[in-house]
């Protein structure tokens, strides 16, 4: 009794006044998270890893699961204090294999699946962060970070130890790209490696000095092994400037050596090969244009015998997210977006027909069962957490599969997100969402809080989220939650998401301010006098756009957000985003630069602002947070700065989650529910 008094007392300390039967902070990150689930050999049961958030230790632990393929005797498969995570099946099923830090660092592990212990299999001193089984289950492909002039594992050891002990703590760059997200590059590259199962010896495949696969949009889900075993294929860039030109290609390589060989010449990215079961085919993702990250994927199909590309869906105005063979080789099943929510379909590899199979919800983690019988996915809706789910391709049945996160939510209220369409830029269809508060009674009126998602080349999609935001958290404060995808947002066609390149802060701020009156005109339970917007990344800078363009809100919050064209293109990262979204670079394209930087607008900032920035941000540079906060405080406006010392281009920590929801919540309240 008196630890849970002082764990209650503590969650209040930490965030803020629990409403009693609302969805607090601690309900949202004590839901369990699915991932990696995989369907074993001969159909009849499915492995997956369950994070679980431990709120008193300030940390998340992640350990395997195992059940039947329709639900039954589920039971958890690793436990203690470490973590286990990326579970494959041996060929043969009698054993599973997994990485997990149980050692010290990531490694992988092989587990009997009839009883008995774990095994270490590999020790390398790098750490792994992928792996593969061979075909003949007695070889695993794994990948490491290593250093390019070392091949040996006693090499790469030597000169970590040496780097963890040098005296100056200085680091020299001739080229770019020398930071990435939240890394500087630390002279290590991707390398892939061939491991006995039986007695971890290593072998070293590809020992060039370029990353492979690559890690720049793209990894490790871009490698693949022959049916045969006897090839690998995986990603590749060997532009001279990566920052600035996105450009993988596709290379196979044979396992018993040899130089890989290129197998596309495409200018844009090529991604996610897949071999059909039978090894005749090779289907993979493809984008059409170098410098544009969020161009179009296509499913193209290789004829490993013909030597011919095709393009399967030309014709399909969607982009690829997912794609998985189905065993018999007739069928490739993919995901993608469509407005606002996921479509799981099915392409005939022989003629290019797309079957539709499920939308209405979100989707992710596609498995196709050995049988073809069923597929197996993650679901979730506004106002239901990601749950396994089984879909029986036959009947068309979708029967959940798990319910590890109801002891959490069953008997929270929480309204489901309601689709809402309005007429916005250039007279087309806008989509949105609206959420309600849990106690929401329409005799009432309701302050409205905007929501605007990050990108530019993205959207809200219809789930139980957590990209910025939880809907149902926010709208437990007592707020209309709204939620728009303008010109520039995923599933709703290429020519919608092309238009923002080149137009931030045109045709998408007309459609979020078009949106917003459609809200008042609509529900009249919105206060139109008491509205307040909230933004991360691209969201961010709207933000900064906002408060130099209208006083329509009384209050904003700018998470990671640009404010600076100019200075923001020399300190990001990647240099093809600025490059392609604002039409050159500031000494080619200084008007679009200057036309579309909030800075440009200061003048007339009026708008409470609080701005909140990472140091270890390098995609929004820190400086773009610090300039927009001087830029209100030169101007008299009331604002706030959030500042996170060890947080990069987003908030991870839970700490640091619950502290950050909270200040949002609390300025928010200051100018909302006076």
């Amino acid at each position: 009794m008196l630890r849970s008094t002082l764990m209650l007392l503590l969650t209040i300390f930490l965030c803020g006044t629990i409403s009693a039967g609302k969805i607090t902070f601690d309900d949202l990150y004590s839901i369990p998270s699915y991932d990696s689930p995989r369907i074993s050999p001969d159909g009849t049961q499915i492995v997956f890893a369950l994070t679980i958030t431990d709120l008193e230790k300030n940390s998340r632990e992640c350990h395997l699961y195992i059940m039947d393929a329709d639900g039954g005797h589920s039971r958890q498969l690793t436990n203690g204090p470490t973590d286990e995570w990326s579970p494959q099946w041996a060929p043969d099923g009698k054993f599973l294999l997994f990485l997990s830090d149980r050692s010290g660092s990531d490694q992988v592990w092989i587990l009997p699946t009839d009883g008995g212990e774990a095994r270490q299999v590999t020790s390398l001193s790098t750490g792994v962060t992928y792996f593969a089984c061979f075909p003949t289950g007695q070889q695993l492909l794994v990948g490491s970070r290593v250093f390019p002039d070392c091949h040996s594992d006693s090499c790469n050891n030597a000169r970590l130890k040496k780097n963890e002990n040098r005296p100056i703590d200085a680091r020299v760059y001739d080229d770019l790209l020398f930071r990435h997200y939240r890394s500087w590059d630390d002279g290590r590259v991707s390398r892939l490696f061939v491991v006995s199962i039986h007695n971890s010896t290593l072998s070293e495949l590809y020992c060039g000095t370029y990353d492979a696969p690559s890690m720049l949009l793209g990894g490790y889900s871009d490698v693949a092994i022959s049916p045969d075993g006897g090839e690998i294929i995986f990603t590749m860039c060997r532009e001279a400037v990566p920052a600035v030109y996105v450009n993988n290609d596709l290379y196979t390589m044979r396992v018993a050596g040899g130089e890989p060989e290129q197998l596309t010449y495409g200018e844009g990215l090529e991604s996610l090969p897949r071999y059909s079961a039978d090894g005749r085919f090779l289907a993979y993702g493809m984008t059409a244009r170098a410098g544009y990250e969020s161009d179009q994927r296509d499913i193209v199909l290789y004829d490993r015998k013909d030597k011919t590309h095709t393009n399967l869906t030309a014709d399909f105005d969607r982009s690829i997210n997912e794609l998985v063979w189905g065993p018999k080789g007739k069928y490739i099943y993919f995901s993608t977006i469509d407005r606002g929510f996921t479509y799981v379909g099915k392409i005939e590899a022989s003629t290019g027909k797309i079957t539709k199979l499920l939308d209405k919800a979100a989707y992710y983690g596609l498995q196709v069962s050995p049988d073809s019988r069923y597929l197996v996915l993650a679901r979730s809706l506004s106002n239901e957490p990601y749950e396994l789910c089984r879909y029986d391709l036959d009947s068309e049945q979708l029967t959940r599969l798990t319910h590890f996160t109801e002891p959490t939510v069953a008997d929270i209220p929480m309204n489901p997100a309601e689709d809402f369409y309005f007429i916005g830029a250039m007279d087309d269809s806008i989509h949105g969402f609206i959420t309600l508060p849990p106690d929401f009674d329409k005799s009432k009126n309701y302050p409205l809080v905007l929501l605007i998602h990050g990108g530019p080349q993205w959207c809200w999609l219809g789930n139980f989220n957590y990209y910025g935001w939880n809907t149902q958290l926010m709208a437990a404060q007592g707020y209309v939650v709204a939620q728009i995808d303008p010109h520039g947002s995923v599933g709703y066609g290429l020519e919608f998401k092309e238009y923002v390149s080149g137009h931030w802060g045109l045709g998408d701020f007309e459609d979020l301010m078009k949106g917003v009156d459609y809200l008042i005109d609509t529900y009249p339970f919105i206060d139109s006098t008491r509205m307040g917007a909230l933004g991360r990344s691209y969201g961010g800078f709207m933000i900064n756009w906002i408060c130099g363009h209208t006083d329509r809100f009384k209050c904003l919050v700018s998470i990671d957000g640009t404010f600076n064209h100019f200075a923001s293109y020399g300190s990001t990262d990647e240099l093809w985003f600025p490059e392609w979204e604002y039409n050159g670079t500031p000494w080619s394209n200084p008007e679009e630069y200057r036309r579309s930087s909030p800075m440009t607008y200061a003048e007339n900032f009026k708008t409470p602002t609080m701005v909140v920035h990472g140091q270890y941000d390098y995609r929004v540079d820190l400086s773009e947070g610090l300039q927009m906060y001087t830029a209100l405080q030169r101007m008299g406006v009331p604002s706030r700065l959030v500042y996170f010392p060890n947080e990069g281009h987003s908030v991870g920590g839970l700490a640091n989650l619950c502290f950050v929801y909270d200040r949002q919540f609390e300025w928010l309240a200051q100018w909302l529910k006076k």
